[in-house]
């Protein structure tokens, strides 16, 4: 692992922030109600797990880049996740936007707006050997994608 600055991480952090800034004013309808609701062990693990990665997805240059190689195929893969994501959230946005539709599938992957970007860091822990981003990506999943699971649950 090597410090330095990642300019993938900064794209997919971006990739991440743009379409959740948006949807701060296109919240579902009724979203307000679930909010109260959420199991606050899940709510620590996704806000310690969002900054953990935020941060090391910056830090470590071994995301970026270094030549064409067959390892290349697990940042190819994450990336393919990650345009994955942004269409869910095309879709999202087009939606009637109800509770539903935010925490619907897409191309079979269940509550997609959590579980693609989650799958997608793991992708890149893998290409960039990165077992710190590994379990960090492992804590956001489970108190992001197990949050999403339970509002799903509750509709």
């Amino acid at each position: 692992m090597h410090l330095g600055f990642s300019y993938i991480g900064l794209i997919f952090l971006i990739m991440l922030m743009i379409p959740n800034l948006y949807w701060t004013k296109n919240q579902p309808k009724d979203y307000e109600k679930y909010v109260h609701n959420e199991n606050k062990i899940l709510l620590l693990f996704e806000r310690a797990g969002e900054v953990l990665v935020a941060c090391l997805l910056l830090i470590f240059s071994d995301f970026n880049i270094q030549g064409i190689t067959a390892w290349m195929i697990w940042l190819i893969a994450a990336f393919v996740l990650m345009i994955m994501y942004e269409l869910y959230w095309i879709r999202y946005f087009k939606s009637e936007k109800r509770m539903k539709d935010f925490y619907s599938s897409i191309m079979g992957i269940p509550v997609a707006g959590a579980t693609l970007p989650v799958i997608a860091c793991c992708l890149i822990a893998i290409y960039g050997r990165n077992p710190m981003l590994f379990v960090s990506t492992i804590i956001l999943g489970v108190g992001h994608i197990g949050i999403y699971l339970n509002y799903r649950k509750e509709l």
